[in-house]
């Protein structure tokens, strides 16, 4: 496991189930977060590759399977989110098959929409 992986896993805070095919999950950066390192200096934004990151570690928690990252379909950031900063995961599957899915996400903080992610996913196992 990569050392942002383990960093964005140590970050996550809780995970349900939703429903067969939903899964929420609530993250929060610590002011360490390696993520925040050079993005910006004096000014730590959350790069957009780790809430991409941070969707698929939610997926496979909740799947228990490796998650694998076929394409980003669209990624829209609307708020810049900083450290100490609760995120909510919303995501939404919609199985291609056994070993593919569609993955919809909606990342908020206190009601107000962060970002709005669709992923190709794959499940190499």
């Amino acid at each position: 496991m990569s050392k942002l992986k383990k960093e964005i896993k140590s970050s996550l805070q809780s995970l349900a189930a939703a429903g067969d095919l939903k899964t929420l999950a609530v993250f929060n950066f610590p002011k360490k977060f390696i993520g925040f390192k050079g993005h910006f200096p004096n000014r730590p934004i959350l790069p957009g590759v780790c809430k991409i990151q941070a969707a698929l570690l939610a997926l496979e928690e909740r799947r228990k399977k490796n998650v694998r990252l076929s394409e980003i379909l669209q990624a829209k950031f609307f708020a810049p989110v900083t450290f100490n900063q609760e995120l909510t995961f919303s995501l939404e599957e919609e199985p291609l098959g056994e070993a593919e899915s569609y993955l919809t996400v909606k990342v908020t903080s206190q009601a107000q929409k962060i970002a709005e992610l669709r992923l190709r996913v794959y499940f190499p196992d």
